[in-house]
This record gives structure tokens, C-alpha cells and sequence, in this order.
């Protein structure tokens, strides 16, 4: 069941998926993977499900990595993680861990590091910028309803998924979520 109260604990690791009612194009219909969270010293995050139809080989030009990284990071999808530092582009690498049932990730990599992941088998994304929340500010946003909390599942890890993420993920919350989730974008052209 969603959490929509007040957040007593770190959401760290956690999916935050952007309630029907929010309207703010950045994050309409948005997840993200809340990677760092403390309620005195704010929250950091990446949205999961905005392509941005690039790949890091179109971005870097051929002097900026070594050439064995850039060989091997050139084919790895960019997305937009956020509206802060959006002239900044960073790797993350997610992984799933089938002993645990739990969403492995590590995030502010370099590009060396990056490649090291890729090889122990994690699925590598670059992100130009990313989603940042000041102390308080997104327990506000969760008390507001602005946002419901999820924990991860193994399908977001996977590329493929991410144009339907926002709307699988609400679906399986309960049959009121998966009304919301199937609504036309705008429902008052409906």
C-alpha cells in the first residue's frame, strides 16, 4: 500500500512517483530513485522515466573520454534527472539483487567507475541533471500529496520500460491508482 503520510524515516532507495493531481511538467507522471533523503538536510533523486532519445556518445565528443571508455559508454541512454545542474552529466549504475529481492544502485559515477559497474553486469544511464529537495521541502510535498511513495521493483532497471513506468507502477497500487493510471493525460478533452 502507498505512503502519503508524514515521513518519519530516510526514503533513501526509494521511488517517489508523481501523484495524478501534479500538473508541473517536469515531473508530470514522473518516478524517480530517491538516492540520498534526510529530512534536516534535504533529498536528492533522478527521474527514471524521461528519455532524452540520446546516448552518451552523441553528447561527449572523442577527446573527452579515453578512448576504451568511450567505446564502451557510447551506447548508454541519457536522461533527464532533474531541473538542477543540467549542464552536468553523471553516471549511475542500477542493478537488482535476487538474493535480497532489493534495488542495488550507485550513483555521481565516473566514467572509469561507470565501466567497472557495467562489466559486473549493472545497467549504466547518464543523466543530465538532476532533482534536488531542501530540508523539509519534500516532506511537504508528501503531507501536500504531491508525491507517493514506492518501493523499487525489479522493472525499473530495464530501458524498455521507462514510457510506461509511471502508469505500471501506479496500476499495481490498488484499483483506485489503476483508474487514475489508465485516464486520458487530459481528461478534460475527454
Amino acid at each position: 500500500m502507498p505512503s502519503q503520510g508524514p515521513v518519519e524515516k530516510s526514503l533513501k532507495g526509494s521511488l517517489i512517483l508523481a501523484d495524478p493531481s501534479l500538473r508541473e511538467p517536469t515531473f508530470f507522471q514522473s518516478v524517480l530513485l530517491v538516492t540520498e533523503h534526510n529530512s534536516e538536510s534535504g533529498a536528492f533523486g533522478y527521474i527514471l522515466n524521461r528519455p532524452l532519445d540520446r546516448r552518451v556518445g552523441d553528447l561527449l565528443s572523442g577527446n573527452i573520454l579515453p578512448k576504451d571508455q568511450r567505446e564502451k559508454l557510447a551506447g548508454v541512454p541519457v536522461f533527464m534527472g532533474g531541473p538542477v545542474s543540467t549542464e552536468h552529466l553523471t553516471f549511475s549504475a542500477l542493478g537488482w539483487s535476487e538474493d535480497d529481492g532489493k534495488l542495488q544502485y550507485s550513483t555521481h559515477l565516473s566514467a572509469a567507475e561507470a565501466v567497472m559497474y557495467e562489466m559486473e553486469g549493472f545497467q549504466i544511464r547518464a543523466f543530465v541533471g538532476y532533482s534536488g529537495w531542501s530540508g523539509g521541502q519534500l516532506e511537504d510535498e508528501l503531507e501536500q500529496r504531491a508525491w507517493i511513495t514506492h518501493q523499487p521493483e525489479k522493472s525499473i532497471i530495464e530501458v524498455s520500460n521507462v514510457s510506461h513506468l509511471w502508469k505500471t507502477l501506479l496500476r499495481d497500487l490498488s484499483p483506485w491508482h489503476r483508474l487514475l493510471a489508465d485516464e486520458p493525460e487530459n481528461p478534460g478533452l475527454n
